[in-house]
């Protein structure tokens, strides 16, 4: 049999049926073993605790998630009060300090 002759009879015959790997085999018993593949090589167990980044990541971790407290409440209260003199101090105190008559 010449070149042409072996490429046209290869032509005819689809390409899975043609492997003899695919002979006899469910095609999803291949697919079930590639999932089953993937799932082995994921990691197990809980996941590693994030180390906490920066000012905001930092004030989290200490006063949200496992160690949760009321202290942000707090702290929102003075802030928002600090905040809230310092606008009547721009917008009225600082017109009335010098004059006590």
């Amino acid at each position: 049999m010449s070149f042409i002759q072996k490429r046209g009879l290869s032509t005819l015959i689809p390409p899975k049926v043609a492997s003899p790997n695919a002979i006899g085999a469910s095609p999803n018993a291949v697919r079930m073993q590639k999932v089953v593949s993937f799932y082995e090589k994921l990691p197990r167990g809980p996941a590693p605790e994030r180390e906490a980044k920066g000012l905001f990541g930092r004030y989290q971790k200490a006063y949200f998630g496992k160690n949760a407290s009321a202290k942000p409440l707090v702290h929102a209260i003075v802030v928002l009060t600090l905040l809230g003199y310092a606008q009547n101090y721009y917008f009225h105190l600082r017109h009335h300090k010098n004059n006590a008559h």
